[in-house]
Parts: C-alpha cells; structure tokens; sequence
C-alpha cells in the first residue's frame, strides 16, 4: 500500500472540463504563483491553523483545537465565508489524502470515466503524490487503461517533468502571456520556465493543449503575435484553447476587470490563423 499522501482542495468524481471525454479531477491545494484572474483563490495558499476562519464561520462548522483547525462537514453550509476570510488565501476544508484513498475513489468512478485529472492550485507543487499515484493506477489491472492527465502552470523544471513523463499521458498547461513583465504583473513571477516547460513537453510529445486565457487590457498576446505564433508552430500542431475571463470567483483588482467577449476571442483567433495556427479549441460558454 502507498501512503504518500497528498492536500486535497476538491475531488471531482466527474468532470467533462477537466481534459478529454469524463474524467476524474483532483485538485491539489498549493500554487507558486499569485494570478491575479484566479477563479479558484483559496487553493493558492496552505492553512497554517491560524484560527482566523474559526471566528468567522457562521454555522459554526469549524473549530480550534490543540492548534489545530478543524472542519465538520455534516454541520457546513459551504457558504465560502472562511475561504473569503483566510489570510493565506486558503481553505480549512483541505484534506489529506492518500494515493490508496483517492484509488478508492478512482474505483467507484472507474466504469464512467476515461481518465484521471491531477489540476489545482499548482498540481506539480505535489510531484511525489502525483507520480506516487499514477504509478499505481499504471500498474493496477483494473485501472491502467485510464489516462493520466496534468493541468499544469509550467512552473516545473525539466528534471522533475521527467520524474513524471513515464506515468503521464499528457499536460495541459497555460501561457498567461508572452512578455515576462506582463507575466510577471499578473502572476508574480516571470515565465521563463513556463516556456521552457512547453517546449520540452512538446518535444517529448506529451503537451496535450497550450491554453492562452483572453483578459481585456490585461493580456499582451496581441503586441506579440508574431513572436507567439511562431512559438506556437515551433512547438507542433498541438491544440491551442483559447479560454475568455471572467470576474466569478476571482479577489482584488480582477474583480473590476471587463470580460472576455466572443468578439475578443475571435480577433486573437484570426491573429493566429493568418500565421499559421489554426488547431484552435474556443470556450464553451462565456460569462
């Protein structure tokens, strides 16, 4: 039995848009960069027990004890207060889980899913884990047809891509902009590994779709089209989805940011047909 464990913001039994066909999605608490348009803030940080939610909890569903937080699920509500009051952009209703739990999970979802999702927060932040737990599914009769699937940020080295390349089946990963400057205003740090990342994983042949994420006035992959097509084209014809922000669930400044509309979408998608990227996958609803 492996008992790697891992902290789990969320299990999704099934998901349809979590990578292809259903699948089995787990998000992993923990990222190492700060988005600014994150509509899943609270999986950014890790609970350091401080108690602040505790005070604030209107149901009463959490408590302090022997320094320790503590969440009852039978008594929550899932009103999102402490995720909204956590200081380290947090949440207590994180669990530790094991490879052999989450297994158990993957089992009584097995017959409807094609595959297994490992997203976040920043699912690479928990590289043992995920390695530890697609090891498994690789070596389990039951389970070893279903693909294995990281969403990914790139912020990953190649060394440890290669610790998890021969148990994974493909990487989803996002590129927040081109320039490192913009990058870094959006996300807090630059993206000189990010593009690192996805040459390398396309050179291996497992960067499974590139995702560009249009915010108006925000994003500058507009200013830099012939630069990111090029790289783009340099990388194979791997799918390119093109996803529209919007303001649900983000904290902050992002809150005020205008959506993405169809319009938006469609003039960086003609950009990069006239350059030579057209394998091209659009948002399936916007907001």
């Amino acid at each position: 039995m492996n008992s790697r464990c891992a902290s789990v913001s969320r299990l999704i039994p099934f998901s349809c848009v979590d990578g292809p066909g259903s699948r089995l999605a787990l998000f992993l608490q923990g990222c190492n960069l700060r988005c600014k348009n994150c509509h899943n803030p609270w999986t950014m940080g890790r609970c350091n027990d401080c108690g602040e939610c505790v005070l604030h909890c209107p149901h009463e569903a959490l408590s302090l004890s022997a320094g320790k937080v503590w969440w009852q699920s039978d008594i929550c509500q899932q009103c999102d207060t402490c995720l909204h009051m956590c200081p380290q952009q947090a949440t207590p209703m994180a669990q530790n889980m094991s490879v052999e739990e989450v297994l158990e999970y993957i089992r009584k979802a097995v017959l409807f899913i094609e595959g297994i999702t490992v997203s976040g927060g920043e699912a690479t932040t928990q590289l043992p884990f995920i390695v530890a737990l697609f090891s498994a599914i690789k070596t389990d009769p039951q389970l070893q047809h279903l693909t294995c699937m990281v969403d990914s940020n790139g912020m990953l080295s190649e060394t440890g891509w290669q610790k998890v390349l021969p148990v994974c089946d493909g990487v989803m990963l996002d590129l927040k902009a081109w320039d490192s400057a913009c990058h870094q205003q959006l996300t807090g740090r630059d993206n000189t590994l990010i593009k690192q990342s996805i040459t390398f994983l396309s050179g291996q042949g497992k960067l499974a779709e590139l995702r560009l994420l249009v915010i108006p006035g925000q994003v500058d992959y507009l200013q830099h089209i012939d630069a990111l097509a090029a790289f783009i084209k340099r990388s194979g014809n791997v799918p390119v989805r093109l996803n529209a922000f919007h303001a649900h669930g983000v904290y902050g400044e992002a809150k005020a940011w205008p959506s993405a509309t169809p319009q938006d979408v469609e003039q960086l998608a003609q950009r990069l047909r006239e350059r030579g990227v057209d394998n091209l996958l659009f948002p399936a609803l916007y907001l």
